[in-house]
């Protein structure tokens, strides 16, 4: 496996290397990876990528060619370049599982290390994460508007990179894909491939019948054809039907598919859909790509769109609409002599304030539904009361009484002294907790507008913290704002 140790900021290696230079190695932190909002303002998301983060820690290691890049920086004494030559990853790692729908603030994953350690790690879990995160939960919403349609990973050509194409090519298929277009992602992760032709096949014939008859006699059991090089309804699906009728039924086949790529999809879905049906095509499916979103599949399914397969491109491997998921790395604790001193980050954006302490993440469901009912954010020693519970939003003001219920702790031990405890699921496993996850929260958390809020709860005793902490540091916020936040802060 190609190193990528270095794939970190630079501050990371300076604060490493001032830790060192201040008697601070051993020093033991504890850092939890969260975000701050749900993409597309959307009710969840499905958290990802956690199999990508092991890989990165498993091979965490400064190569020769790593330590001579930092020495030629002439930054760094040789005594602390000899330490990061090496330096292994020997902390504990905790964990939700790639798979598990979350919400903003909880804890996707809590690192225990010495500071330098755990320092380190900051930029490449947050990259794998937050990218991972970001096209899964993507991919959900695109499916969700499809509903019993499938839809196709097609944006390989528009991903910003190569490992975003076949990774985001995964992340799609983990969120609800059926397929990618990249074949990458095939060979890496069993993603299966998916493609028909491009106008230049058809373009590159002295007519299109020719072109499609010769791609049926290449690909009889597999015929797919594509309508709009020409003229979709006056050409395209008239000589895919000559084909079907003179070459593919005649042989014992059937014409598969035909595909949409240009024009109004609901318009033209409909005209080729009459015309299949008239030719007794019944089975053929009808494929459209063309900048499809969640929004427009959506839209496309109430116009009443005869279409049975939407290809996804742009608008899903890249996120378009929102690209960014704000996930961010934050120290929330130093062990001394075996006791963890809580610290807390303070901001003049109320939002940006952190929840401090070593925590546990629960979820409580119904035990006659299944289905999730809020989640609380607990400090590590404490128990969950199994038999009642009373949830509050971070307004205050919702309160939901939980009496008939099962709790379930979140995060899992993914390492424990620098040592892999964890199996990794098959991508096949992944997908399949995806849909049984979605399976568990309302549909109105799914809706694209306004979706239900899903409640978050910190336990009283990290709440009663968080206060303590504030107002330890009132003084310093009093002085460094002038905005009213220590005000705000007074009602929490």
């Amino acid at each position: 496996m190609e190193n990528k140790t270095l794939v970190m900021d630079y501050y990371q290696l300076t604060m490493a290397y001032s830790y060192f230079m201040n008697g601070k190695c051993d020093e033991v932190a504890y850092f939890d990876m969260f975000y701050r909002k749900n993409p597309d303002k959307g009710g969840y998301v499905i958290s990802a990528g956690l199999d990508e983060v092991i890989e990165y820690v498993k091979n965490f290691k400064f190569s020769e060619s790593d330590i001579e890049a930092l020495r030629s920086k002439n930054h760094f004494s040789e005594e602390f370049l000899t330490y990061l030559s090496n330096l292994k990853f020997t902390g504990d790692i905790y964990a939700v599982e790639d798979g598990t729908i979350v919400f903003p603030n909880e804890p996707l994953i809590t690192v225990k290390a010495n500071i330098i350690e755990a320092q380190l790690l900051e930029t490449a879990l947050l990259l794998h994460k937050n990218f991972a995160n970001l096209i899964t939960t993507k991919a959900s919403r695109m499916k969700f508007a499809a509903g019993d349609l499938n839809i196709v990973e097609f944006g390989t050509r528009r991903a910003h990179e190569v490992d975003a194409a076949v990774k985001g090519a995964k992340y799609a298929y983990l969120g609800g894909a059926v397929g990618s277009s990249c074949v990458q992602a095939y060979k890496e992760y069993g993603v299966p491939a998916f493609g028909t032709m491009a106008h230049s096949y058809i373009e590159s014939f002295d007519s299109e019948y020719e072109a499609f008859l010769t791609y049926a006699k290449t690909f009889p059991n597999n015929t797919i054809l594509l309508l709009d090089t020409y003229d979709t309804v006056r050409s395209g699906v008239e000589n895919a039907i000559k084909v079907a009728k003179e070459y593919l039924i005649p042989n014992g086949y059937t014409l598969k598919g035909v595909r949409l790529d240009s024009g109004d999809l609901a318009y033209l879905s409909k005209k080729v859909r009459a015309k299949l049906n008239e030719a007794g095509l019944f089975e053929t499916k009808i494929l459209a790509s063309n900048s499809l979103d969640e929004r427009l599949i959506s839209s496309l399914i109430k116009e009443g769109a005869q279409i049975d397969i939407f290809g996804v491109g742009e608008n899903l491997i890249t996120a378009k609409s929102d690209p960014v998921i704000g996930g961010v790395y934050k120290l929330v604790g130093i062990e001394k002599d075996n006791v963890i001193i809580p610290k807390i980050k303070l901001s003049d954006n109320v939002g940006k304030l952190t929840n401090p302490g070593h925590k546990k993440l629960y979820r409580f469901y119904d035990k006659n539904t299944n289905y999730a009912m809020g989640d609380v954010i607990a400090l590590a020693e404490e128990k969950i009361n199994q038999d009642e519970y009373t949830l509050i939003d971070e307004s205050g003001w919702k309160k939901k009484r939980l009496t008939n219920y099962y709790v379930k702790e979140l995060q899992t031990t993914i390492f424990k002294n620098g040592e892999l405890v964890y199996k990794v699921p098959t991508i096949e496993e992944v997908k399949a907790k995806v849909q049984y996850e979605l399976s568990t929260i309302f549909e109105e958390m799914k809706r694209f507008d306004n979706p239900h809020l899903y409640i978050v709860d910190l336990s009283t005793k990290l709440l009663n913290l968080k206060k303590e902490l504030l107002f330890k540091h009132k003084e310093e916020i009093e002085r460094i704002n002038e905005n009213g936040l220590s005000k705000r802060i007074s009602r929490i």
